[in-house]
């Protein structure tokens, strides 16, 4: 039986770990091992690419990389262990059971997963479906990739799913005269974009102009946008996977960047816990979303 092998790009993009790094812990530590193609490229084995990607997971929750090469393919399991799935995909959340929504996606039915979403939308109201569905489920999503329990491909199903409906929902708000223009995007390397949707639909909700660029923008673009789109307020999403102790160098440094006329609010799962930085704004969650943007009407637009 022929063993599939990838390239170093393919590796790169399919565990998250830089090319610089692989090579890194090739010298360092002896580990991933790769083979060597007719023109001298590395060609890493499958084995060894899934054992590279419960490595990073198992970085991302505060492991050592050092200590994570010298344990066996048993110890590094131990480390991240496995839910029982019927406990795991039938929890209860907030007195909803949101368990079979992740049993959908845990199935691989698209079709199901957006029906039952669609429902859930209708039923509760574009506010409450994002604060009461969206966002406990998203949570969920990420702890079950988190310990294993769901595969990579699971979570992107379920993202690009979500995605798609919250677009669509957006895109049915009402329209009309808004204001403040908020500027959403996340600096290089944060690649999760539900947060910012799920901000973003609760701004549009509430009257506010939105001007999406997508996600991993460098910074002196996100700059030049801000000021290009005349935009009143920058809205960045940290993930709770970016590392957390670049987060406050990375703000300080877009604060500068932007003119102190455009405000810069932050929030995500990411920043839970940073400490305060002066002249930005730490949404604690989405509900602080809203109470921001009343906050900002009342500095800023003149009373009748």
């Amino acid at each position: 039986m022929k063993t599939l092998a990838f390239n170093i790009a393919a590796v790169e993009r399919d565990t998250g770990l830089s090319k610089d790094v692989l090579r890194m812990w090739e010298r360092r530590y002896g580990f991933p091992e790769p083979e060597r193609d007719g023109n001298g490229e590395r060609l890493y084995p499958e084995t060894q690419v899934e054992r590279l990607r419960l490595i990073k997971r198992l970085m991302d929750q505060g492991h050592r990389p050092g200590k994570l090469m010298a344990a066996s393919p048993e110890e590094l399991a131990q480390l991240a262990p496995r839910r029982p799935a019927s406990r795991q995909m039938g929890a209860e959340i907030d007195g909803e059971d949101l368990g079979q929504l992740l049993i959908l996606i845990k199935q691989h039915d698209a079709a199901g997963y957006q029906q039952a979403m669609q429902q859930r939308l209708a039923r509760q109201g574009f506010q409450s479906f994002v604060q009461d569905t969206v966002a406990p489920l998203t949570r969920r999503v990420g702890e079950a990739w988190e310990d294993g329990s769901f595969e990579v491909f699971e979570e992107h199903l379920f993202t690009e799913l979500t995605k798609r409906l919250l677009r669509q929902a957006i895109a049915a708000l009402p329209g009309g005269v808004r204001s403040p223009r908020i500027l959403l995007t996340s600096v290089p390397d944060e690649q999760h974009v539900l947060g910012l949707l799920m901000a973003e639909g609760l701004f549009v909700l509430e009257g506010a102009e939105c001007i999406p660029l997508g996600t991993q923008m460098p910074l002196l673009e996100i700059g030049h946008a801000a000021v290009a789109h005349q935009a009143n307020i920058v809205a960045l999403s940290f993930s709770i996977a970016f590392r957390s102790r670049q987060i406050p160098g990375l703000l300080q440094q877009l604060r500068q960047i932007l003119p102190m006329t455009i405000e810069l609010w932050v929030g995500g799962r990411g920043v839970c816990g940073l400490a305060p930085i002066a002249g930005i704004r730490l949404l604690s969650g989405l509900d602080s979303t809203i109470s921001a943007l009343a906050d900002w009407r009342a500095e800023n637009m003149p009373r009748n």
